[in-house]
């Protein structure tokens, strides 16, 4: 598997273990956090366009988000594939990854979800934010971001599940155990 999309609950652990996959599989990890970083940094049109949202506390329009996925995804470090992280978010994403993927003659490899109990998931966010000093990342709003994950996300994952693509793994554990188990899932799906 090479072109394959890493879902899960905020503080999942997905970050970390996309950046792990992505070594073990020789392809990039694709963040759209990072997409949005790179392109409000280069100052490019669609950098403009979203920090005019995210500035403000708004989530990023599905078509600037899109444009962005799309644009990287011409890059040719992802002619080999590719491991994204972050998206698609919803299902209307979902449908414009097959489009974008169907252009270019592709198609998804798979979809892997990190499974973990949300009281753990809040602990792990409440001691981060301590930890990194993030006085943003309070109880309510980490509830509230899993809320909007089990509402827009969550559908994703049985989409991908009807079609065949979906592994679910325990992402409870330790980082190196999780990765042991998102591999070997690889592994077994291939």
């Amino acid at each position: 598997m090479t072109r394959v999309v890493l879902l899960g609950p905020p503080g999942a652990g997905k970050g970390t273990q996309a950046a792990r996959l992505a070594d073990a599989l020789g392809v990039p990890a694709i963040s759209t956090g990072d997409i949005f970083r790179a392109n409000i940094a280069g100052g490019t049109e669609l950098g403009r366009t979203a920090q005019s949202y995210t500035s403000r506390g708004a989530l990023v329009p599905d078509e600037v988000t899109n444009a962005m996925v799309a644009a990287r995804l011409d890059e040719p470090d992802v002619a080999g594939g590719f491991l994204l992280d972050g998206y698609p978010r919803n299902l209307a994403q979902v449908a414009e990854l097959d489009a974008i993927l169907q252009r270019r003659g592709l198609a998804l490899d798979g979809a892997m979800e990190l499974v973990a109990d949300a009281e753990v998931v809040v602990q792990r966010l409440l001691h981060r934010a301590t930890v990194e000093g993030r006085e943003d990342d309070t109880e309510p709003v980490i509830r509230h971001r899993l809320e909007v994950y089990r509402e827009q996300t969550e559908p994703i994952a049985a989409l991908y599940a009807e079609r065949g693509l979906l592994v679910r793994v325990d992402g409870l554990g330790e980082v190196d155990e999780v990765t042991q188990r998102l591999l070997s899932a690889l592994r077994e799906a291939a």
